[in-house]
């Protein structure tokens, strides 16, 4: 039985100690004055590409990571780190401006020592996420409000011009 334990927590090690470099790599490998960067600004420089790449590797460290017993509220907060990476990383221009000081991997290197470490962020992930559904929800109702009024006046628009 101890034996067991000791392979999962040494497999734990291996693979954490592995999710730790490819995270610097992807957000710090390189110092240009002081200022710290990694291949995931550089791959974002080519189109889509760049984009699905950086994406699908932080998913994959985080896939590694639950395997490996992370709990379902620091997988979640995880996950938001890669999405808001990912999404605000998207944006023309500013994107790239944007992956230079976001470090999605590097948080989520933090998140995971502090949850294997100092035992923080355990527990269910079920109040973030109904957190997290509640504000897409007013979100999705803000933005088709914003719709119909912009459709109403467009509407009433193109009754004045007709």
């Amino acid at each position: 039985m101890f034996a067991k334990q000791d392979d999962r927590t040494g497999k734990r090690k291996k693979d954490f100690i592995w999710v730790e470099r490819v995270s610097y790599l992807l957000d710090n490998k390189f110092n240009i004055g002081g200022f710290r960067f990694g291949l995931d600004p550089l791959l974002n420089l080519i189109p889509y590409a760049g984009q699905i790449i950086s994406f699908g590797t932080s998913i994959l460290l985080v896939l590694i990571m639950l395997r490996n017993g992370a709990g379902s509220k620091v997988a979640v907060k995880m996950l938001l780190n890669v999405i808001y990476d990912a999404f605000f990383g998207a944006i023309p221009f500013f994107g790239q401006v944007f992956d230079f000081f976001h470090k999605a991997n590097q948080k989520n290197i933090i998140l995971l020592r502090e949850h294997y470490f100092e035992e923080k962020h355990q527990g269910s992930a079920k109040k973030l996420l109904i957190s997290i559904l509640i504000i897409l929800l007013v979100v999705c109702i803000a933005l088709f409000y914003f719709m119909w009024l912009l459709s109403g006046w467009f509407i009433r628009l193109l009754g004045t011009i007709f």
